[in-house]
Protein backbone atom coordinates (compact mmCIF):
# COMPACT_ATOMS: atom_id res chain seq x y z
CA UNK A 1 0.00 0.00 0.00
CA UNK A 2 1.44 3.84 -0.94
CA UNK A 3 1.70 5.28 2.46
CA UNK A 4 2.19 9.19 3.09
CA UNK A 5 1.21 12.76 1.11
CA UNK A 6 -2.13 14.69 1.08
CA UNK A 7 -3.09 16.05 -2.25
CA UNK A 8 -4.13 20.48 -1.11
CA UNK A 9 -7.55 21.00 -1.66
CA UNK A 10 -8.98 23.72 -4.07
CA UNK A 11 -10.82 25.35 -1.63
CA UNK A 12 -10.53 24.59 2.38
CA UNK A 13 -14.38 24.54 4.34
CA UNK A 14 -15.11 22.13 7.48
CA UNK A 15 -16.56 19.19 7.01
CA UNK A 16 -20.65 19.97 6.94
CA UNK A 17 -24.02 18.01 5.23
CA UNK A 18 -26.10 19.81 3.58
CA UNK A 19 -29.29 18.49 3.33
CA UNK A 20 -31.91 19.89 0.63
CA UNK A 21 -34.97 19.01 -1.59
CA UNK A 22 -34.63 14.71 -1.30
CA UNK A 23 -31.05 15.19 -1.59
CA UNK A 24 -27.90 15.00 1.10
CA UNK A 25 -24.45 15.96 0.11
CA UNK A 26 -21.48 14.95 2.62
CA UNK A 27 -18.77 17.13 2.39
CA UNK A 28 -16.51 14.78 4.39
CA UNK A 29 -17.33 11.65 2.23
CA UNK A 30 -17.64 13.58 -0.91
CA UNK A 31 -21.42 11.56 -1.86
CA UNK A 32 -24.37 12.78 -3.08
CA UNK A 33 -27.15 10.80 -1.97
CA UNK A 34 -31.07 10.67 -2.59
CA UNK A 35 -32.41 9.02 -0.16
CA UNK A 36 -30.69 5.49 0.30
CA UNK A 37 -29.30 5.72 -3.70
CA UNK A 38 -25.49 7.19 -4.18
CA UNK A 39 -25.74 9.91 -7.10
CA UNK A 40 -22.77 9.16 -9.38
CA UNK A 41 -20.87 12.67 -10.30
CA UNK A 42 -17.65 13.76 -11.39
CA UNK A 43 -15.57 14.88 -8.91
CA UNK A 44 -15.45 18.45 -10.38
CA UNK A 45 -19.33 18.64 -10.89
CA UNK A 46 -19.33 17.44 -6.66
CA UNK A 47 -16.56 20.54 -6.11
CA UNK A 48 -18.96 22.92 -7.89
CA UNK A 49 -22.34 22.22 -6.37
CA UNK A 50 -20.47 22.08 -2.98
CA UNK A 51 -19.18 25.58 -3.70
CA UNK A 52 -22.51 27.11 -4.94
CA UNK A 53 -24.34 25.32 -1.89
CA UNK A 54 -21.68 26.80 0.88
CA UNK A 55 -22.36 30.18 -0.97
CA UNK A 56 -25.51 30.57 -1.61
CA UNK A 57 -25.97 33.60 0.19
CA UNK A 58 -24.64 35.57 -2.65
CA UNK A 59 -24.45 35.30 -6.62
CA UNK A 60 -21.21 33.54 -7.53
CA UNK A 61 -19.54 35.06 -10.09
CA UNK A 62 -18.02 33.14 -13.25
CA UNK A 63 -14.35 34.67 -12.59
CA UNK A 64 -15.40 33.39 -8.68
CA UNK A 65 -16.08 29.59 -9.86
CA UNK A 66 -12.74 29.71 -12.20
CA UNK A 67 -11.08 30.73 -8.98
CA UNK A 68 -12.20 28.33 -6.60
CA UNK A 69 -12.75 25.12 -8.99
CA UNK A 70 -10.42 25.70 -11.70
CA UNK A 71 -7.25 27.08 -9.93
CA UNK A 72 -7.28 30.37 -12.63
CA UNK A 73 -7.10 28.02 -15.81
CA UNK A 74 -8.54 28.96 -18.71
CA UNK A 75 -11.60 27.28 -19.10
CA UNK A 76 -14.03 27.71 -22.21
CA UNK A 77 -17.70 28.94 -21.31
CA UNK A 78 -19.18 25.47 -23.07
CA UNK A 79 -16.49 23.92 -20.15
CA UNK A 80 -18.06 26.21 -17.70
CA UNK A 81 -22.10 25.67 -19.11
CA UNK A 82 -21.41 21.47 -19.06
CA UNK A 83 -20.93 21.50 -15.93
CA UNK A 84 -23.49 23.77 -14.52
CA UNK A 85 -25.61 20.95 -16.19
CA UNK A 86 -24.11 17.97 -14.57
CA UNK A 87 -24.62 19.72 -11.42
CA UNK A 88 -28.21 20.59 -12.09
CA UNK A 89 -28.95 16.92 -13.53
CA UNK A 90 -27.46 15.64 -10.67
CA UNK A 91 -30.05 17.58 -8.38
CA UNK A 92 -33.01 16.66 -11.13
CA UNK A 93 -33.06 20.24 -12.02
CA UNK A 94 -32.77 21.82 -15.26
CA UNK A 95 -32.16 25.05 -17.31
CA UNK A 96 -35.76 25.73 -17.68
CA UNK A 97 -37.01 25.70 -14.49
CA UNK A 98 -34.02 26.47 -12.08
CA UNK A 99 -35.66 25.61 -8.89
CA UNK A 100 -32.77 24.85 -7.37
CA UNK A 101 -29.30 27.02 -9.14
CA UNK A 102 -30.46 29.45 -10.95
CA UNK A 103 -28.59 32.06 -13.94
CA UNK A 104 -28.58 35.37 -13.29
CA UNK A 105 -27.55 36.96 -16.99
CA UNK A 106 -24.44 38.88 -16.60
CA UNK A 107 -23.93 38.07 -12.78
CA UNK A 108 -23.47 34.39 -12.40
CA UNK A 109 -25.31 31.69 -10.96
CA UNK A 110 -26.82 31.35 -7.40
CA UNK A 111 -27.71 27.92 -5.19
CA UNK A 112 -31.24 28.95 -4.25
CA UNK A 113 -32.69 25.66 -2.74
CA UNK A 114 -33.72 25.56 0.83
CA UNK A 115 -31.28 24.15 2.64
CA UNK A 116 -30.27 22.62 6.51
CA UNK A 117 -26.91 21.98 7.62
CA UNK A 118 -24.74 20.70 9.72
CA UNK A 119 -21.73 19.93 11.21
CA UNK A 120 -19.55 16.52 10.92
CA UNK A 121 -18.88 14.87 14.53
CA UNK A 122 -15.95 12.55 14.61
CA UNK A 123 -17.96 9.89 16.62
CA UNK A 124 -21.42 10.15 14.92
CA UNK A 125 -20.42 10.66 11.40
CA UNK A 126 -19.49 7.06 11.30
CA UNK A 127 -23.27 5.85 11.61
CA UNK A 128 -24.67 7.92 8.81
CA UNK A 129 -28.31 6.65 8.76
CA UNK A 130 -27.52 4.74 12.08
CA UNK A 131 -24.98 2.62 9.98
CA UNK A 132 -21.47 2.02 9.84
CA UNK A 133 -19.64 3.03 6.64
CA UNK A 134 -16.28 1.40 4.73
CA UNK A 135 -14.36 2.74 1.72
CA UNK A 136 -13.40 0.39 -1.01
CA UNK A 137 -9.69 1.76 -1.97
CA UNK A 138 -8.32 1.37 -5.70
CA UNK A 139 -6.38 -2.00 -6.10
CA UNK A 140 -2.56 -1.75 -6.59
CA UNK A 141 -1.51 -3.06 -9.91
CA UNK A 142 1.22 -5.21 -8.72
CA UNK A 143 2.04 -6.49 -12.30
CA UNK A 144 3.90 -3.43 -13.54
CA UNK A 145 1.56 -3.66 -16.97
CA UNK A 146 -0.30 -0.37 -16.89
CA UNK A 147 -2.84 -2.61 -19.48
CA UNK A 148 -3.66 -4.64 -16.41
CA UNK A 149 -5.32 -1.08 -14.54
CA UNK A 150 -8.67 -1.69 -16.30
CA UNK A 151 -8.83 -5.29 -15.03
CA UNK A 152 -7.93 -4.12 -10.65
CA UNK A 153 -10.23 -1.15 -11.39
CA UNK A 154 -13.34 -3.16 -12.46
CA UNK A 155 -12.78 -5.24 -9.60
CA UNK A 156 -12.70 -2.52 -7.31
CA UNK A 157 -16.17 -1.60 -8.90
CA UNK A 158 -17.90 -5.14 -8.68
CA UNK A 159 -16.62 -5.08 -5.28
CA UNK A 160 -18.53 -1.69 -4.39
CA UNK A 161 -21.18 -2.25 -6.05
CA UNK A 162 -22.01 -5.55 -4.09
CA UNK A 163 -21.31 -4.05 -0.74
CA UNK A 164 -23.60 -1.16 -1.65
CA UNK A 165 -26.75 -3.78 -1.38
CA UNK A 166 -25.74 -4.31 2.31
CA UNK A 167 -28.24 -2.41 3.70
CA UNK A 168 -26.89 -1.79 6.88
CA UNK A 169 -23.51 -0.85 5.37
CA UNK A 170 -23.02 2.33 4.10
CA UNK A 171 -20.06 2.07 1.21
CA UNK A 172 -18.27 5.06 0.02
CA UNK A 173 -18.61 5.79 -3.66
CA UNK A 174 -16.33 5.46 -6.57
CA UNK A 175 -15.40 8.58 -6.96
CA UNK A 176 -14.54 9.01 -3.43
CA UNK A 177 -12.69 6.03 -3.33
CA UNK A 178 -10.63 6.94 -6.75
CA UNK A 179 -9.06 9.96 -5.18
CA UNK A 180 -6.30 7.61 -3.96
CA UNK A 181 -5.00 6.33 -6.85
CA UNK A 182 -1.74 6.45 -7.52
CA UNK A 183 -1.96 8.89 -4.31
CA UNK A 184 0.18 8.25 -1.02
CA UNK A 185 -2.54 8.21 2.05
CA UNK A 186 -2.74 5.81 5.28
CA UNK A 187 -5.98 4.41 6.42
CA UNK A 188 -6.10 6.71 9.56
CA UNK A 189 -6.40 9.67 6.69
CA UNK A 190 -9.01 7.98 4.60
CA UNK A 191 -11.22 7.06 7.93
CA UNK A 192 -10.87 10.77 9.10
CA UNK A 193 -11.62 12.43 5.42
CA UNK A 194 -14.59 10.12 4.92
CA UNK A 195 -15.54 9.42 8.22
CA UNK A 196 -15.25 5.60 7.71
CA UNK A 197 -14.90 2.90 10.19
CA UNK A 198 -13.85 0.06 7.59
CA UNK A 199 -11.50 0.18 4.69
CA UNK A 200 -11.11 -2.39 2.30
CA UNK A 201 -7.54 -2.34 0.18
CA UNK A 202 -6.03 -4.87 -1.93
CA UNK A 203 -3.78 -5.91 -5.13
CA UNK A 204 -4.16 -7.86 -8.48
CA UNK A 205 -0.98 -9.70 -9.18
CA UNK A 206 -1.34 -10.97 -12.99
CA UNK A 207 0.86 -13.22 -15.12
CA UNK A 208 -0.04 -15.05 -18.22
CA UNK A 209 -3.23 -16.44 -17.60
CA UNK A 210 -2.85 -16.55 -13.90
CA UNK A 211 -3.83 -14.09 -11.30
CA UNK A 212 -3.31 -13.29 -7.52
CA UNK A 213 -5.40 -11.01 -5.86
CA UNK A 214 -4.88 -10.51 -2.63
CA UNK A 215 -7.56 -8.10 -0.09
CA UNK A 216 -7.07 -6.79 3.35
CA UNK A 217 -10.29 -5.31 5.45
CA UNK A 218 -9.06 -3.16 7.98
CA UNK A 219 -10.91 -1.43 11.41
CA UNK A 220 -9.55 2.00 10.59
CA UNK A 221 -9.76 3.15 14.32
CA UNK A 222 -7.31 0.38 15.54
CA UNK A 223 -5.43 -0.01 12.19
CA UNK A 224 -6.02 -3.90 12.94
CA UNK A 225 -6.66 -6.43 10.19
CA UNK A 226 -9.78 -8.13 10.83
CA UNK A 227 -9.85 -10.24 7.73
CA UNK A 228 -7.36 -10.84 4.63
CA UNK A 229 -7.45 -13.77 1.73
CA UNK A 230 -5.91 -14.19 -1.29
CA UNK A 231 -7.28 -15.80 -4.50
CA UNK A 232 -5.67 -17.69 -7.11
CA UNK A 233 -7.58 -18.40 -10.18
CA UNK A 234 -7.28 -18.93 -13.62
CA UNK A 235 -8.15 -15.95 -16.38
CA UNK A 236 -10.44 -17.38 -18.97
CA UNK A 237 -13.52 -14.73 -18.53
CA UNK A 238 -12.46 -11.62 -17.16
CA UNK A 239 -16.05 -10.36 -16.16
CA UNK A 240 -16.88 -13.80 -14.67
CA UNK A 241 -13.47 -14.05 -12.58
CA UNK A 242 -14.49 -10.65 -11.63
CA UNK A 243 -18.16 -11.41 -10.33
CA UNK A 244 -16.60 -14.27 -9.12
CA UNK A 245 -14.07 -12.90 -6.86
CA UNK A 246 -16.20 -10.00 -5.82
CA UNK A 247 -19.32 -12.75 -4.44
CA UNK A 248 -16.26 -14.12 -2.03
CA UNK A 249 -15.47 -10.87 -0.85
CA UNK A 250 -18.49 -10.06 0.12
CA UNK A 251 -19.58 -13.16 1.14
CA UNK A 252 -16.92 -13.29 3.73
CA UNK A 253 -16.85 -9.37 4.85
CA UNK A 254 -20.40 -8.99 5.64
CA UNK A 255 -20.19 -11.53 8.65
CA UNK A 256 -17.03 -10.29 9.34
CA UNK A 257 -18.33 -6.58 9.55
CA UNK A 258 -21.38 -8.13 11.75
CA UNK A 259 -19.35 -9.78 14.52
CA UNK A 260 -17.23 -6.85 15.00
CA UNK A 261 -20.14 -4.27 15.12
CA UNK A 262 -21.95 -6.91 17.20
CA UNK A 263 -19.37 -6.48 20.00
CA UNK A 264 -18.53 -2.70 19.41
CA UNK A 265 -22.20 -2.40 21.10
CA UNK A 266 -21.75 -4.52 23.74
CA UNK A 267 -19.26 -1.48 25.24
CA UNK A 268 -21.89 0.99 24.86
CA UNK A 269 -23.21 2.55 27.48
CA UNK A 270 -27.23 1.64 27.85
CA UNK A 271 -28.55 5.15 27.36
CA UNK A 272 -26.60 6.02 24.11
CA UNK A 273 -28.08 3.16 21.90
CA UNK A 274 -29.93 3.92 18.86
CA UNK A 275 -32.36 1.68 16.79
CA UNK A 276 -29.66 0.25 14.93
CA UNK A 277 -27.41 -0.79 18.56
CA UNK A 278 -30.59 -2.59 19.79
CA UNK A 279 -30.76 -4.97 16.71
CA UNK A 280 -27.30 -5.14 17.33
CA UNK A 281 -27.86 -6.38 20.63
CA UNK A 282 -30.82 -8.75 19.62
CA UNK A 283 -28.59 -10.78 17.14
CA UNK A 284 -26.79 -12.96 19.28
CA UNK A 285 -30.21 -14.36 21.13
CA UNK A 286 -32.18 -13.94 17.61
CA UNK A 287 -29.60 -16.14 15.91
CA UNK A 288 -30.14 -18.58 18.38
CA UNK A 289 -33.62 -19.83 17.27
CA UNK A 290 -34.91 -21.42 20.71
CA UNK A 291 -38.13 -19.19 22.44
CA UNK A 292 -35.57 -18.18 25.61
CA UNK A 293 -33.17 -16.70 23.57
CA UNK A 294 -36.13 -14.77 21.51
CA UNK A 295 -37.67 -13.50 24.88
CA UNK A 296 -34.26 -11.72 25.12
CA UNK A 297 -34.21 -10.22 21.54
CA UNK A 298 -37.89 -9.51 21.23
CA UNK A 299 -37.95 -6.44 23.85
CA UNK A 300 -34.76 -4.88 22.65
CA UNK A 301 -36.09 -5.50 18.93
CA UNK A 302 -39.36 -3.50 20.29
CA UNK A 303 -36.78 -0.65 21.57
CA UNK A 304 -35.41 -0.49 18.17
CA UNK A 305 -39.17 -0.25 16.78
CA UNK A 306 -40.09 2.51 18.95
CA UNK A 307 -37.12 4.38 17.96
CA UNK A 308 -37.74 4.00 14.39
CA UNK A 309 -41.36 2.43 13.81
CA UNK A 310 -40.17 1.91 9.81
CA UNK A 311 -37.07 -0.26 10.17
CA UNK A 312 -37.53 -2.94 7.95
CA UNK A 313 -34.72 -5.27 9.31
CA UNK A 314 -36.18 -4.62 12.82
CA UNK A 315 -39.26 -5.97 11.94
CA UNK A 316 -37.85 -9.05 9.94
CA UNK A 317 -35.94 -9.98 12.86
CA UNK A 318 -38.94 -9.82 14.97
CA UNK A 319 -40.40 -11.74 12.93
CA UNK A 320 -38.17 -14.34 13.36
CA UNK A 321 -38.16 -14.32 17.19
CA UNK A 322 -41.41 -14.71 16.92
CA UNK A 323 -41.53 -17.46 14.98
CA UNK A 324 -39.09 -19.30 17.04
CA UNK A 325 -41.88 -18.09 19.67
CA UNK A 326 -43.91 -20.35 18.26
CA UNK A 327 -42.49 -23.34 16.58
CA UNK A 328 -40.57 -23.91 19.87
CA UNK A 329 -42.52 -22.26 22.16
CA UNK A 330 -45.95 -24.51 22.73
CA UNK A 331 -47.94 -22.96 18.85
CA UNK A 332 -49.81 -20.38 20.35
CA UNK A 333 -51.63 -19.14 17.92
CA UNK A 334 -50.88 -14.98 19.01
CA UNK A 335 -47.00 -15.67 18.14
CA UNK A 336 -47.54 -17.36 14.68
CA UNK A 337 -50.26 -14.18 13.48
CA UNK A 338 -47.95 -11.84 15.31
CA UNK A 339 -44.61 -13.19 13.54
CA UNK A 340 -46.46 -13.34 9.81
CA UNK A 341 -47.48 -8.87 10.48
CA UNK A 342 -44.07 -8.13 11.08
CA UNK A 343 -42.68 -10.02 8.29
CA UNK A 344 -45.38 -8.66 5.90
CA UNK A 345 -44.40 -5.45 7.61
CA UNK A 346 -40.85 -6.24 6.79
CA UNK A 347 -41.38 -6.83 3.17
CA UNK A 348 -43.11 -3.66 2.71
CA UNK A 349 -40.58 -1.42 4.66
CA UNK A 350 -37.62 -3.29 3.55
CA UNK A 351 -37.72 -4.08 -0.09
CA UNK A 352 -34.83 -3.39 -1.01
CA UNK A 353 -33.05 -4.93 1.93
CA UNK A 354 -32.05 -8.65 0.45
CA UNK A 355 -31.31 -9.63 4.40
CA UNK A 356 -34.85 -8.26 5.59
CA UNK A 357 -36.36 -9.76 2.66
CA UNK A 358 -35.04 -13.52 3.24
CA UNK A 359 -35.68 -13.54 6.84
CA UNK A 360 -39.53 -12.11 5.41
CA UNK A 361 -39.79 -14.77 3.23
CA UNK A 362 -38.49 -17.84 6.03
CA UNK A 363 -41.70 -16.66 8.12
CA UNK A 364 -44.26 -16.81 5.67
CA UNK A 365 -42.90 -20.03 4.52
CA UNK A 366 -43.24 -21.65 7.81
CA UNK A 367 -45.29 -19.99 9.92
CA UNK A 368 -47.94 -19.08 7.12
CA UNK A 369 -47.44 -22.20 4.49
CA UNK A 370 -47.28 -19.08 1.55
CA UNK A 371 -44.45 -21.12 -0.37
CA UNK A 372 -45.61 -19.18 -3.33
CA UNK A 373 -44.85 -15.86 -1.85
CA UNK A 374 -41.56 -17.05 -0.25
CA UNK A 375 -40.41 -18.06 -3.25
CA UNK A 376 -40.87 -14.98 -5.49
CA UNK A 377 -39.20 -13.13 -2.50
CA UNK A 378 -36.17 -15.22 -1.90
CA UNK A 379 -35.79 -14.58 -5.51
CA UNK A 380 -36.13 -10.96 -5.29
CA UNK A 381 -33.38 -11.03 -2.32
CA UNK A 382 -31.12 -13.22 -4.33
CA UNK A 383 -31.62 -10.50 -7.28
CA UNK A 384 -30.74 -7.93 -5.01
CA UNK A 385 -27.93 -9.30 -3.85
CA UNK A 386 -26.76 -13.36 -4.97
CA UNK A 387 -23.91 -13.66 -2.36
CA UNK A 388 -26.89 -12.70 0.32
CA UNK A 389 -25.70 -15.37 3.07
CA UNK A 390 -29.31 -14.88 4.74
CA UNK A 391 -30.86 -15.44 0.91
CA UNK A 392 -28.94 -18.41 -0.09
CA UNK A 393 -29.21 -20.53 3.65
CA UNK A 394 -32.96 -19.40 4.39
CA UNK A 395 -34.27 -20.22 0.69
CA UNK A 396 -31.87 -23.31 1.22
CA UNK A 397 -33.89 -24.68 4.36
CA UNK A 398 -37.47 -23.76 3.05
CA UNK A 399 -36.21 -25.59 -0.20
CA UNK A 400 -35.44 -28.63 1.37
CA UNK A 401 -38.67 -29.15 3.93
CA UNK A 402 -40.66 -28.28 0.41
CA UNK A 403 -38.33 -31.68 -1.06
CA UNK A 404 -36.35 -29.60 -3.59
CA UNK A 405 -33.14 -31.09 -2.74
CA UNK A 406 -30.55 -30.35 -5.29
CA UNK A 407 -31.70 -26.47 -5.41
CA UNK A 408 -31.90 -26.48 -1.42
CA UNK A 409 -28.05 -28.30 -1.79
CA UNK A 410 -27.06 -26.23 -4.10
CA UNK A 411 -27.59 -22.61 -1.98
CA UNK A 412 -26.27 -24.34 1.12
CA UNK A 413 -23.18 -24.96 -0.50
CA UNK A 414 -23.16 -21.75 -2.00
CA UNK A 415 -23.60 -20.37 1.21
CA UNK A 416 -20.73 -22.35 3.03
CA UNK A 417 -18.09 -21.81 0.22
CA UNK A 418 -18.78 -17.86 0.43
CA UNK A 419 -18.85 -17.70 4.04
CA UNK A 420 -17.46 -21.06 5.64
CA UNK A 421 -16.65 -19.29 9.27
CA UNK A 422 -19.81 -17.65 10.16
CA UNK A 423 -20.85 -19.49 13.21
CA UNK A 424 -24.00 -17.38 12.80
CA UNK A 425 -25.29 -18.59 9.46
CA UNK A 426 -24.09 -21.82 8.74
CA UNK A 427 -26.02 -23.51 11.08
CA UNK A 428 -28.96 -23.15 8.49
CA UNK A 429 -26.81 -24.44 5.40
CA UNK A 430 -25.78 -27.52 7.22
CA UNK A 431 -30.01 -28.58 8.31
CA UNK A 432 -31.03 -27.67 4.90
CA UNK A 433 -28.35 -30.35 3.78
CA UNK A 434 -29.19 -33.17 6.44
CA UNK A 435 -32.81 -32.44 5.53
CA UNK A 436 -32.02 -33.11 1.39
CA UNK A 437 -29.88 -35.74 2.28
CA UNK A 438 -31.80 -37.53 4.23
CA UNK A 439 -34.83 -37.06 1.69
CA UNK A 440 -32.51 -38.50 -1.10
CA UNK A 441 -31.83 -41.73 1.06
CA UNK A 442 -28.39 -40.51 1.69
CA UNK A 443 -28.33 -40.98 5.25
CA UNK A 444 -24.57 -40.80 6.50
CA UNK A 445 -24.08 -37.48 4.77
CA UNK A 446 -26.98 -36.49 6.56
CA UNK A 447 -25.93 -37.36 9.67
CA UNK A 448 -22.61 -35.58 8.82
CA UNK A 449 -24.82 -32.71 7.79
CA UNK A 450 -26.82 -32.45 10.92
CA UNK A 451 -23.92 -33.03 13.32
CA UNK A 452 -22.23 -29.63 11.69
CA UNK A 453 -25.52 -27.63 12.46
CA UNK A 454 -25.61 -28.81 16.01
CA UNK A 455 -21.97 -27.72 16.53
CA UNK A 456 -22.54 -24.61 14.95
CA UNK A 457 -25.87 -23.78 16.70
CA UNK A 458 -25.81 -26.06 19.69
CA UNK A 459 -28.86 -24.31 21.33
CA UNK A 460 -31.20 -25.06 17.85
CA UNK A 461 -33.37 -28.15 18.53
CA UNK A 462 -34.47 -28.88 15.54
CA UNK A 463 -30.64 -30.62 13.33
CA UNK A 464 -30.62 -32.93 16.56
CA UNK A 465 -34.00 -34.17 15.30
CA UNK A 466 -32.66 -34.66 11.78
CA UNK A 467 -30.07 -36.65 13.11
CA UNK A 468 -32.02 -38.53 14.99
CA UNK A 469 -33.79 -39.63 11.52
CA UNK A 470 -30.40 -40.19 9.95
CA UNK A 471 -28.99 -42.87 12.34
CA UNK A 472 -32.10 -44.49 11.91
CA UNK A 473 -31.99 -44.63 8.59
CA UNK A 474 -28.38 -46.24 8.73
CA UNK A 475 -29.81 -48.73 11.52
CA UNK A 476 -27.82 -47.09 14.19
CA UNK A 477 -30.64 -47.45 16.61
CA UNK A 478 -28.90 -46.87 20.06
CA UNK A 479 -27.28 -43.85 18.85
CA UNK A 480 -30.12 -42.52 17.48
CA UNK A 481 -32.05 -43.05 21.04
CA UNK A 482 -29.08 -41.09 22.68
CA UNK A 483 -29.74 -38.61 20.28
CA UNK A 484 -33.29 -38.46 20.90
CA UNK A 485 -32.15 -37.56 24.75
CA UNK A 486 -29.83 -34.56 24.13
CA UNK A 487 -32.78 -33.50 21.58
CA UNK A 488 -35.60 -33.31 24.38
CA UNK A 489 -33.26 -32.17 27.05
CA UNK A 490 -32.86 -28.75 24.35
CA UNK A 491 -36.34 -29.20 23.33
CA UNK A 492 -38.63 -31.28 26.14
CA UNK A 493 -41.63 -30.08 24.40
CA UNK A 494 -40.82 -31.47 21.44
CA UNK A 495 -43.63 -33.51 19.70
CA UNK A 496 -43.92 -34.84 15.86
CA UNK A 497 -47.33 -33.28 15.65
CA UNK A 498 -45.85 -29.40 16.52
CA UNK A 499 -43.01 -29.83 14.24
CA UNK A 500 -45.19 -30.56 11.36
CA UNK A 501 -47.43 -27.86 11.83
CA UNK A 502 -44.50 -25.34 11.32
CA UNK A 503 -42.34 -27.72 8.87
CA UNK A 504 -44.92 -29.85 6.72
CA UNK A 505 -44.80 -27.59 3.61
CA UNK A 506 -44.07 -31.30 1.51
CA UNK A 507 -45.77 -34.36 3.30
CA UNK A 508 -43.65 -36.53 1.46
CA UNK A 509 -40.58 -34.87 3.40
CA UNK A 510 -42.10 -34.85 6.75
CA UNK A 511 -43.66 -38.22 6.62
CA UNK A 512 -39.49 -39.75 5.98
CA UNK A 513 -39.10 -38.22 9.07
CA UNK A 514 -41.51 -38.98 11.23
CA UNK A 515 -41.33 -42.95 10.52
CA UNK A 516 -37.55 -42.37 11.76
CA UNK A 517 -38.63 -40.46 14.88
CA UNK A 518 -41.47 -42.84 15.83
CA UNK A 519 -38.79 -45.99 15.91
CA UNK A 520 -37.45 -44.50 18.24
CA UNK A 521 -40.52 -43.44 20.22
CA UNK A 522 -40.50 -39.95 20.54
CA UNK A 523 -44.17 -38.43 21.18
CA UNK A 524 -46.73 -38.07 18.02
Amino acid sequence: MQRRGKAKPRFRAKSLIFVFDSYVLDTGRRELRCGDTVVSVQPQVFDLLEYLIRNRGHVVSRDELLDAIWSRRIVSESTLATRINAARSAIGDDGESQRLIRTLPRKGIRFVGEVRERAIKTEQSLIAFNRPAIAVLPFQNMSGDPEQEYFADGMVDEIITGLSRIKWLLVTSRNSSFVYKSRSFTVKEVAEKHHVRYVLEGGVRKSGNRVRITERLIDATTESHLWAEQYDRLVDDVFALQDEIAMCVIGAIEPSLRRVEMERVKRQRPENLDAYDFVLRSLPFVYAQMPKDSAIAIPLLEEALKLEPSYGAAHALLSFCLHAKWARGGLHQKDRISAIQHARAAIALGNDDATALATAAFVIALDDHDTTTALKLFDGALDLSSSNIFALNFSATTLAWMGKTDLAAERAQQALRLSPFDTITRCWAYHALAIAHFHASRYSDAATAARSAIDSNPAFSVPRAVLVAALVGLGRVDEARVATQSLLEHEPSFTIAGLSQVTELEPAVFRRLAAAWREVGLLE
